[in-house]
């Protein structure tokens, strides 16, 4: 735990409003019968053969897990498919000429393009030849560098096809993190493109790639690069770079068998962000993940063939992977790829898009929603959301007042909300409601899914009592988990399992995942994420999740959206110190000052009193959108502010730095 482990975390909100499934939906879900949890606990682990029969087997698996070597689990050993297959060519007959993927690039017409289920197959086939012409072989690590374009899942799929693991570095990150993950990797075969289009002006991405190859300490056997600008970027092609365009034309009308893959071999590296400042290379297997993304993508997104499901994610992110790619085509639905912003050309391209393609799922992110707010009503209304049957919330946890605006304005009040906690290595979704099912609550995810242990606990392992706060710990395996962090068996049981496992047993039972997030649980099961153990505050003594406090501030009328950070403090150890984003009929005075720390008080107590408030137009945030709380907390302690490399919108640290220096 933390060096302040002798200290609980603390929960004082309340949720108090629920919200029933409206039964128009209900009606028609994929799930409706609340005795699956005790079916699936009944069951465990047997009861996961109903993720593993959504998938068509090449040869049928014999143990559904295999726990003799904990924390290693297996899952479906005996087992072999093909990722590839299972998304396309099984659909074929049946609906070879639905759309696939449906893409949509920045706003004009000619920037759409539809696959349908053949035509994405025979793409995906070409590649997967081109890529074999290459020298790429079963097992070889292809790293796809590249943006929310069209050739980014065909890649996937085509890496699937041929047995080779691939590794999406999320086009916004710098050339040092390519090459960084290409050396951990040993990754000999890079996949990218020249640019891409944001706000309507190009934006040029092979001069990245080639700086980060530049720093690749091994020999590179491929470049591919994709041409999506066209004329506006003449970029070089030195040392051998291929044009993706040339490669498939090559390979016109060539077919390639799928590789016949193990249960347990490896599907793709996903890298995510590590204490070290070394990034993890998280390892998601065949049939474990596949499943599992399939089983959530129908069970929590209700997700039919027939359907067309937008998931607003960036494919760079595992939510793309699991929730854009693999889950909705593994079921054989339309997904919606979208390679613009939610502001350009105005504030309503999301709901413009929503109406145009008649879209009957939206998966997206709290800080976008928080977004929608800020700007307002006025937009969504300008358009026919009645398509819309369920919506999402994925990235970090929503604050009830984001929720209620999601579910009026965007939902009609029509619309159940899953609001879902999970991570990278967990591959998909592990906290919500069942959409058909379960009663939701305004700032609480929910109860684990069907077939997931979860407890919350203090920090001697306890489990704590409802309305306490604690740490979230998973008590047993699930298929989606990842297998281990490539080539580092080691770090992966000590990040992961050793907190609250006991590491010299072989009994699975002493073996329990933590993934380091505070957690509440409530009389009912449900469970309110509280954030990283790292976004908690020592106050006093009192340990307090950010989470709670931004909800509190977010709450009182005017607020759009909110950081809280900590700052060091002479008597208090830590003290609250609160940037505020206002709605954009909302002044930033002294009059919200005080509301805002009248709600707080009023929600929490007078222990989360903000030190300072300080009202600012914009936030640091990454390009995936998450906010960059280390900066704030330099400002907050006047303390050298650190690298913005990877903001999305660098120029507003000083600006608040100014504007805290001003005050």
């Amino acid at each position: 735990m933390t060096e302040d482990n002798d200290v609980e975390l603390e929960a004082r909100l309340e949720n108090r409003e629920r919200f029933e499934p409206p039964q128009s939906f209900v009606a028609q879900a994929n799930l409706v019968d609340d005795t699956i949890y005790d079916e699936f606990e009944r069951n465990w682990p047997e009861c996961w053969k109903q993720a593993a029969d959504l998938l068509d087997w090449e040869n049928e698996y014999e143990t559904v897990l295999d726990d003799s070597d904990p924390p290693f689990y297996e899952w479906f050993t005996g087992g072999s498919l093909n990722a590839s297959a299972n998304c396309l060519d099984r659909h074929l007959d049946d609906r070879g000429d639905e759309v696939a993927i449906e893409w949509v690039g920045e706003p004009t017409d000619e920037d759409d393009r539809a696959y349908t289920y053949e035509a994405l197959h025979r793409e995906v086939n070409e590649f997967a030849a081109a890529l074999r012409e290459q020298g790429v072989k079963e097992d070889d690590v292809v790293t796809l560098y590249m943006p929310m374009v069209p050739e980014l899942p065909i890649a996937m799929l085509a890496c699937a096809r041929i047995g080779a693991p691939h590794s999406v570095v999320f086009a916004g990150f710098s050339a040092d993190a390519l090459a960084t993950r290409m050396n951990s990797a040993d990754s000999e075969h890079l996949v990218t493109c020249d640019g891409y289009y944001r706000r309507g002006d190009p934006l040029q991405h092979k001069e990245k790639a080639d700086e980060g190859l530049s720093g690749v300490d091994h020999d590179v056997e491929s470049v591919v690069v994709v041409d999506r600008l066209g004329d506006e970027y003449d970029h070089p092609m030195e040392n051998g770079e291929l044009d993706y365009a040339d490669l498939v034309a090559e390979q016109e009308g060539a077919e390639v068998e799928p590789v016949s893959r193990d249960a347990e071999d490896m599907l793709f590296l996903m890298y995510t962000s590590g204490t070290t400042g070394q990034p993890k290379g998280v390892k998601h297997t065949t049939a474990g993940y596949l499943s599992y993304a399939a089983w959530t993508t129908q069970s929590v997104l209700d997700v039919k063939p027939e359907d067309t499901y937008w998931c607003s994610a960036d494919i760079g992110w595992i939510t793309g992977h699991s929730y854009i790619v693999y889950g909705p085509l593994a079921l054989g639905t339309t997904s919606v790829m979208y390679e613009g912003t939610p502001d350009y050309p105005d504030r309503d391209r999301l709901w413009e898009i929503v109406e145009e393609y008649a879209v009957d799922q939206l998966y997206t992110a709290p800080t976008a929603i928080r977004a929608f707010m800020k700007w307002g009503s006025r937009y969504p209304e300008r358009h026919d959301l009645s398509s819309l049957r369920l919506l999402g919330t994925v990235g970090e946890p929503i604050n009830p007042r984001a929720w209620k605006w999601y579910y009026k304005h965007i939902g009609q009040e029509e619309c159940p909300i899953v609001d879902t906690w999970w991570q990278t290595e967990t591959g998909g979704m592990m906290v919500t409601t069942l959409p058909g099912i379960g009663t939701m609550k305004p700032g609480s995810a929910g109860p684990p899914l069907p077939g997931i242990d979860i407890r919350v606990v203090d920090t001697r392992g306890e489990e704590v009592e409802p309305g306490k706060a604690g740490y979230l710990t998973v008590d047993k395996p699930w298929p989606g988990m990842l297998r281990t962090l490539y080539n580092n068996d080691e770090r992966f049981v000590a990040e992961y399992w050793a907190e609250y496992s006991d590491t010299e047993s072989d009994d699975p039972d002493d073996w329990v995942y933590f993934p380091e997030d505070g957690a509440k649980l409530d009389e009912d099961g449900y469970i309110t994420v509280l954030g990283r153990v790292d976004d908690v505050l020592n106050v006093s003594g009192h340990r307090l999740g950010t989470m709670e406090i931004e909800s509190a501030i977010v709450g009182v009328e005017g607020v759009a959206e909110s950081a809280v950070v900590g700052g060091h403090h002479d008597i208090k150890g830590e003290a609250v110190y609160a940037y505020v984003i206002t709605e954009e009929d909302s002044e930033g005075d002294e009059d919200l000052h005080d509301r805002i720390v009248e709600g707080v008080e009023d929600a929490i107590g007078p222990i989360a009193r903000p030190e300072e408030i300080v009202f600012t137009p914009e936030l640091p945030k990454t390009r995936s959108g998450k906010i960059m709380r280390r900066l704030l907390e330099d400002i907050a302690n006047d303390e050298e502010l650190g690298d913005t490399s990877t903001l999305r919108n660098p120029e507003v640290v000083e600006d608040i730095a100014q504007t805290v220096g001003d005050a």
